[in-house]
């Protein structure tokens, strides 16, 4: 323990006692501060569902030796790859802002002061604190001189906190004035900030609706894969007669297209540009599917301190009470006043701020604040010495009698939430020993009032409107006094002091709760716990709920929200556990991550009709060969086998989904997110699937050599070979030329850049299909990918078969137009025909 020097100065622990403690393990052992390991990052983005998938698949044809029939493996690595190098980047950023662990704290060992790591602080340290240090751990006063704290992290109080001798001190606080000494009495697991990032350590990743629908959506598909694979090799092996390698092909050219393995990527790709674009706003986003989130919130609960208000204090009003002095003299005086304060508090430096100009007067003599006095004093000598005055500033109904005019008048401009000290001089020097019972150095005279408020950030206004255009209720969730916390709401537009809630007299029932959080709009005197409660009640209520905020005393609500904000500048508890940081600390930014979100979401919705139409198509062509081909064997008919490679199925792919979809997903998007992802892409991807599916079944039945219509061949098997081929073309073209109408209409409404992208896309086939070339070294010849477009009969049914098709599709957009309400009506003639298949145009040029 700490042993007096000669001096009377605490010593604190020797070297011996220090190594005690170390063996004892009585040591600050500091926690992770970005919540996940990379071990554990890399593990969540690579065993997933679609790589499970991706994986097996990719296994069966490495067996068969032919890769190029494997390049949708490498979907696996570009899957996992993007959310790894993300989710760690966000981690190495957070670790770089971790405040507490940046601090240096100096400990008094052996009489001697030194700075030590955070994690070397023993129980019993003697810990020396200056103004701006951070506490690191919890302890008890042992020395102060006019220290005062700021716990504002901890507790969501803006006022700072006089320690005194055996006062309590908390980690996550910082000392704002003043000067002492602590004794470290909980170190470690057991400090109080780091027990509340010990509950909101476990690590939860934020809800979302893409995820979850492509999650079940690929549980349906496994389901599928295992009797569509048993049915495809049993078709391949026995009843064509194949050989195992490509029987294994073939089964795998069935089932690969039934994995939606691109719109997994897209998603990933669209979230992390997301990302990128917020990180240029000095937005730091935890996880990928965050922005999407924050943009399905209908509720945002913030705090008020350091969110919706600035650090500090702004000099409101100074208002002389006093006619013997004029508000020039009041002015000086408060001037020279806090010039001569060595540690001003916040409302020493809002003065000093609006008067910077101080006269040059020296203290004579200084009344340090007192927790138990509330006011402090200083007695001021001019420049040639002359008394300038004995001044002290302090709480009003402190200093003064409750009935004066004064006190009432400080009372009720107190009432609107703002800040009043007063300004009273005393007729002796202010160190003067008080006489009898008040605490007041001689007679006092009350002689200006000083008015403070809160400073609000500038951006405020303008996000808390946007929020309510776009149907966002705020609500102001604080531990500060609710009064206040209502004049500041008031002042931007959200309830009034009078309708603040205490939330010491909120109800402890979940039921009642929910009722009044609901109802109120501002809440002060809100516990850790308490914010918590109230964000579960909402979402109770089915509320999608955001929380933003910056302390120790905002982890748990952060936690447990929906999507939790944190300032850059707050606690690193508060950082490593919301899924979004905005390390400019600007609470503006938060309309940029909603518009971002929706972008994601608007157009990955569109994309995924173009995914999951190739998944409902692939499953449909897939059962339909092989109850064909079954059918065919009963009935002694020729066998029907699967009619492309796995090569086929990729190359279908690059045109009418992944480049075009890749360009859509990062278009301008300005739609609300919606509820339904599932429903609404299944309601176009079914019928269209359907369409596609059909006709490049019956093309094939058509076009297949050994009882096709067309080609029917005997001879050589090379012969057979060949015409197998030329069919497998045929099919694959018919197939391509409905899905890239398709794409077409899940483009509209068309616009310059659109127009080029489908028609590239047109292009690229035409040149896959029939041109031999060379360029810089590579060379290109579509029978390398089993393509041979020579027959022209087979092509021409094709195109019959793609024409009816494309007819098809255009028929269910129009009956699907004419019947879906599209935001709680229908739309009229014009709109159907302006924007079938699509989304409005004005959510095109980021117009909502």
């Amino acid at each position: 323990m700490s042993t007096p020097t000669t001096t009377g100065r605490p010593a604190g622990l020797t070297s011996a006692e220090v190594a005690e403690r170390v063996a004892a393990g009585q040591v600050n052992t500091q926690p992770d501060k970005s919540g996940r390991s990379v071990g554990h990052i890399i593990r969540s983005n690579i065993f997933t569902p679609i790589n499970a998938i991706l994986g097996t698949l990719f296994l069966i044809v490495a067996y068969t030796g032919s890769f190029i029939n494997g390049l949708f493996g490498l979907l696996i690595i570009a899957n996992s790859g993007i959310g790894i190098i993300q989710e760690i980047r966000a981690k190495k950023t957070l670790d770089r802002l971790s405040i507490v662990g940046q601090a240096k704290p100096t400990v008094r060992r052996d009489g001697v002061s030194q700075e030590v790591a955070p994690g070397d602080v023993v129980l019993d340290d003697l810990i020396e604190l200056a103004p701006g240090d951070q506490i690191v751990v919890d302890g008890e006063t042992v020395e102060s001189s006019s220290l005062d704290v700021d716990e504002s992290l901890l507790t969501g109080e803006a006022d700072a906190v006089d320690k005194a001798t055996g006062d309590p001190i908390m980690s996550g606080s910082f000392v704002v004035a003043g000067s002492g000494s602590y004794r470290a009495t909980k170190v470690g697991a057991d400090a109080y900030a780091a027990q509340l990032a010990a509950e909101a350590s476990k690590f939860t990743l934020v809800a979302s609706e893409l995820r979850s629908g492509i999650n079940k959506i690929l549980g349906v598909i496994t389901v599928i894969l295992i009797p569509a694979g048993v049915l495809t090799i049993f078709n391949q092996l026995w009843i064509s007669r194949q050989n195992v390698n490509d029987a294994l092909l073939g089964m795998v050219a069935a089932l690969v297209p039934m994995v939606p393995e691109g719109l997994v990527l897209m998603t990933s790709i669209a979230f992390a540009v997301g990302v990128i674009r917020l990180g240029r706003r000095q937005c730091l986003v935890n996880e990928l599917p965050a922005i999407e989130g924050l943009a399905r919130v209908d509720v945002v609960c913030t705090d008020k301190t350091g969110t919706l208000t600035e650090n500090g204090m702004r000099l409101s009003e100074v208002r002389v009470v006093d006619d013997a002095y004029t508000q020039d003299q009041v002015t000086t005086t408060l001037a020279a006043i806090a010039a001569a304060d060595p540690y001003p508090n916040a409302s020493m430096q809002a003065v000093l701020e609006v008067y910077p100009d101080a006269p040059g007067w020296t203290p004579s003599a200084v009344l340090p604040f007192a927790s138990a006095n509330k006011f402090s004093g200083v007695s001021l000598a001019g420049a040639d010495g002359a008394a300038e005055g004995n001044w002290l500033v302090g709480a009003p109904d402190v200093l003064l009698d409750p009935a004066s005019d004064t006190a009432r008048l400080a009372s009720d401009i107190g009432a609107t939430g703002l800040r009043v000290l007063l300004v009273a001089a005393t007729d002796v020097p202010v160190d003067t020993e008080p006489a009898g019972d008040t605490a007041v150095p001689g007679t006092l005279t009350p002689v200006a009032l000083i008015v403070l408020e809160q400073r609000v950030r500038p951006d405020a206004k303008d996000t808390i409107d946007y929020f309510e255009s776009q149907g966002v209720t705020v609500k102001v969730i604080s531990g500060d006094n609710a009064r206040s916390v209502g004049a500041v709401a008031e002042s931007l537009g959200l309830g009034s002091a009078d309708t603040a809630v205490d939330a010491r007299d909120l109800a402890a029932d979940p039921g009642a709760l929910a009722d009044e959080v609901e109802q109120g709009v501002t809440f002060g005197r809100v516990r850790p716990d308490q914010k918590r409660a109230m964000v579960a009640a909402l979402q109770d209520r089915h509320h999608n709920v955001a929380m933003t905020g910056d302390g120790v005393n905002d982890v748990l609500a952060l936690k447990d929200a929906d999507i939790g904000v944190a300032m850059g500048s707050g606690s690193s508890a508060a950082r490593s556990v919301a899924q979004i940081v905005l390390l400019d600390n600007k609470f503006a930014t938060l309309p940029y991550v909603v518009g971002e979100g929706r972008r994601v979401i608007g157009n990955i919705e569109r994309v995924s009709n173009l995914f999951l139409t190739k998944t409902v198509y692939a499953v449909l062509l897939a059962l339909a060969v092989g109850i064909a081909g079954l059918i065919a064997h009963w009935t002694g008919a020729s066998p029907i086998s699967y009619p492309f490679q796995p090569i086929h199925v990729t190359i279908s792919a690059w045109f009418t989904i992944g480049v075009p979809a890749f360009i859509l997903s990062l278009a301008p998007n300005s739609e609300r997110a919606r509820p339904g992802f599932v429903r609404r892409v299944l309601t176009q991807a079914v019928p269209n699937g359907i369409i596609i599916g059909l006709v490049t079944f019956v093309c094939y039945l058509i076009v297949r050599p050994s009882g096709g219509v067309v080609a029917t061949v005997g001879g050589s098997a090379a012969a057979f070979s060949a015409a197998q081929t030329q069919a497998a073309t045929a099919t694959l073209a018919a197939m391509i030329a409905v899905a890239w109408w398709v794409l077409v209409v899940v483009a509209r409404p068309l616009n310059w850049w659109k127009v080029i992208l489908v028609a590239v896309s047109a292009l690229a086939y035409v040149l896959i299909f029939t041109v031999h070339f060379r360029v810089l070294g590579f060379s290109y010849d579509p029978g390398v990918v089993k393509l041979d477009a020579s027959d022209h009969h087979m092509m021409l049914v094709a195109l019959v078969c793609a024409a009816v098709g494309i007819a098809l599709v255009e028929l269910v957009e129009l009956v699907k137009y004419r019947f879906a309400p599209v935001s709680g009506r229908r739309r009229g003639p014009e709109e159907r025909l302006a924007n079938v298949g699509g989304i409005d145009e004005r959510t095109e040029t980021g117009q909502g």
